[in-house]
């Protein structure tokens, strides 16, 4: 089942680019169903998942492919992967639904995202660690053509640099990736004997220098400060849906990736420098919502919410790490804060830049000088906004508040100056927000945007299961940490509380 899940698009994906002749509503509507074939599998793996089982991965598909090597085409889940797996399958359907100009491309172009949602889940269900560097690496492609061929002002440019960033950070991790597999007896790159054996324990600077390899690929992808430069400009140039998976999917990679690598399979090492990965977490969180404030960009400053958001889960997964701490139940519940993180901003951001998306498909313009009073013109538009704005700075009753409490508790418990930081983010963050609805939506509508048309039908259909679920995981988010718990539990008390 996991395994058509991430067959089922490449397949579409080449029937789509064998039928020349087909119009953009078959194109569509074959690549929507295509996706919710994923969707629907992954679903009925949620059904069958056991929250109880004391095996941190289940339903397992295993088949050799390099035994010589010893690596496997391997797949299975845990709690976090499935959750993020399921988020990336809702995405997809949504993104590849929302209209967007699309220059006559419409078969080139859903095929490019079908490939991507293939390799995008194959990142969040594989368990051997060169597949997942495989899958990782693949993504950067699909995301290349969508920004350069489909985006617009400086969109080739922008590709070019999100291309070599991260693929230059990808690198430098299989440096990484190769030296824990060295480190394996037997050699394999099966991330449950990885995670068993913990290769290079006790080894010091090697280990250390190990670490920081991993890191900086993940950084890269997160993305953390200063290796974030890339996000703003690719995020700006692309078109509104890949943008919306450019953050809602790429960018949960790395910190996932900082999960299931180096917090499990590097627990010691992990610990000694999780404070250092505490500090840069709390960087990130005050830099991106500072920055964010600055811009008068409406993309731009959704972009740098991301840099802001991204850093309370990467503080989760350092709170997480932080061995010897004498506060287990902090770390676990930090853990899978770290994680409803992830989904909440995922489905939030993800709604923004459709949004963003919106605006400029209506008047190819992000300057927030040049908007006001929409409100009126639009109330559907300055709902679903408003909603997501509301969800992104923390407010009680929406997603990100379940999350970003979560975090705090436990950094609180494990860091509580990082935690005093995080809490001065949240209050940056509401003021940003507060600004960009005030701009966009009161005031005096310019004589520009009288013809102003609020959301049509196909983008109120879109826009309808992320905005629900914002609001269902606030309100009622247990079945999602009923999901995602057990296996923090699991995670945090492999490694026990000392070194």
């Amino acid at each position: 089942m996991l395994t058509a899940t991430i067959v089922v698009p490449v397949l579409a994906a080449v029937v789509l680019l064998v039928r020349p002749g087909a119009s953009e509503r078959a194109t569509r509507w074959w690549s929507v169903a295509a996706a919710a074939v994923s969707l629907v599998l992954l679903v009925a793996t949620w059904i069958r998942f056991d929250t109880g089982s004391a095996e941190v991965f289940q339903l397992v598909e295993e088949v050799d492919w390099i035994p010589t090597l010893g690596v496997g085409w391997r797949l299975g889940v845990d709690g976090i992967s499935l959750a993020l797996a399921l988020l990336s399958a809702l995405l997809f359907v949504v993104a590849i639904a929302y209209p967007v100009e699309l220059q006559g491309r419409h078969r080139q172009y859903r095929a490019w995202f079908l490939f991507l949602e293939a390799v995008s889940l194959g990142v969040f269900l594989t368990i051997d660690l060169l597949v997942f560097y495989v899958f990782f690496d693949l993504s950067l492609v699909g995301m290349y053509f969508l920004i350069g061929r489909w985006g617009h002002g400086e969109a080739k440019a922008a590709a070019l640099k999100f291309f070599l960033f991260t693929l230059a950070g990808s690198l430098v991790m299989l440096l990484g990736f190769l030296a824990l597999y060295l480190g394996t007896d037997p050699l394999t790159f099966d991330m449950r004997e990885l995670i068993a054996q913990q290769p290079l324990a006790g080894e010091g600077a090697a280990a250390g220098l190990t670490l920081l390899a991993i890191l900086v690929g993940l950084a890269v992808k997160t993305p953390l400060v200063p290796v974030h430069t890339w996000l703003p400009p690719a995020h700006v140039d692309a078109p509104g849906p890949a943008s919306a998976i450019l953050a809602g999917v790429l960018l949960k990679m790395g910190t996932f990736g900082m999960i299931r690598i180096p917090l499990s399979m590097m627990s010691d090492t992990f610990a000694r420098y999780a404070p250092v990965l505490a500090v840069v977490a709390g960087v990130n969180i005050v830099y991106g919502a500072l920055v964010a404030l600055g811009q008068t960009d409406l993309k731009r400053r959704i972009a740098y919410t991301s840099v802001n958001h991204m850093g309370y889960a990467v503080l989760g997964i350092a709170v997480a790490g932080a061995l010897g701490t004498g506060e287990e139940a902090g770390r676990q519940l930090a853990l899978t804060g770290a994680t409803v993180e992830m989904v909440a901003h995922g489905l939030i951001t993800g709604a923004l830049f459709l949004l963003a998306g919106s605006f400029w498909t209506r008047t190819e313009d992000y300057d927030l000088d040049h908007y006001g009073g929409l409100a009126g013109r639009a109330p559907a538009l300055t709902g679903a906004t408003t909603l997501a704005a509301f969800a992104s700075l923390g407010l009680p009753g929406l997603a990100g508040f379940v999350a970003e409490v979560q975090i705090l508790i436990g950094a609180f418990a494990v860091y509580p100056v990082l935690a005093a930081v995080a809490l001065l983010g949240l209050l940056l963050t509401a003021a940003l927000f507060l600004q960009m609805l005030q701009r966009l939506f009161f005031g005096e509508l310019p004589r520009r945007l009288t013809d102003f048309t609020d959301l049509g039908r196909r983008e109120l259909l879109a826009l309808a299961p992320l905005l629900v679920l914002i609001v269902v995981i606030g309100i009622w988010p247990t079945w999602l940490l009923d999901l995602i718990s057990p296996t923090s539990e699991l995670i945090v008390g492999a490694f026990g509380d000392g070194p």
